[in-house]
């Protein structure tokens, strides 16, 4: 089974951090070999564990392996470009967030945030299984909710295809050549100590 590109070759920390961090990536290409409802479930314990205001755990993880009678309705959700390289996924995952405080019925003003924290999890628990993690956005979200049956107090946030990795060939020819581990803008350039002056 290929392994993840290691990302620690195309890219450098600045300051010491734990490797992990920069190990991870977002790669498309996936082999089409399954993955166990353990090791899922592993991925999705990972998420369990993010931060969330109050503990209130807004996110939500709705589910599809591929071969199963549920893998269309998820992979039909998908936008062309993306349907070109997700039929070697093994699981694909529409994230939801609950937009409201559980004990008392107002408005969670960052039920967004905090589900990006457990997806982060996610994804770095992925890195650290050898899987190939990534988000998308490019998908028809009203048509997930409707298709789904998400109620109007969850917001349909994104779709993560998730697989064992694959080789640039694996993918359409015109995406191999973007299949390396993209870089990031210095630190500085992302901080400013006081008022906002980027």
């Amino acid at each position: 089974m290929p392994e993840l590109p290691d990302a620690r070759e195309f890219r450098q920390p600045e300051f010491p951090i734990e490797p992990i961090f920069v190990r991870r990536w977002s790669p498309r290409a996936m082999s089409g070999e399954p993955i166990s409802q353990t090791e899922l479930l592993t991925l999705f314990e990972a998420a369990r564990w993010a931060p969330s205001t109050f503990n209130e755990q807004e996110w939500r993880f709705l589910y599809a392996h591929r071969d199963t009678p549920e893998w269309p309705l998820f992979f039909d959700l998908l936008v062309p470009a993306n349907q070109r390289w997700c039929p070697k996924a093994a699981v694909l995952v529409v994230v939801l967030s609950h937009k409201f405080f559980s004990r008392n019925g107002r408005p969670n003003p960052v039920h967004t945030f905090d589900s990006g924290a457990a997806f982060e999890n996610l994804a770095l628990q992925g890195a650290a299984m050898n899987l190939a993690v990534r988000a998308l956005a490019g998908f028809d979200r009203q048509k997930a909710r409707t298709v789904l049956e998400v109620p109007d107090d969850y917001a349909v946030e994104v779709m993560i295809a998730i697989g064992r990795p694959g080789t640039p060939e694996d993918l359409p020819e015109e995406l191999r050549s973007s299949e390396v581990p993209p870089g990031r803008r210095p630190v500085r350039e992302s901080i400013c100590e006081g008022k906002f002056a980027f």
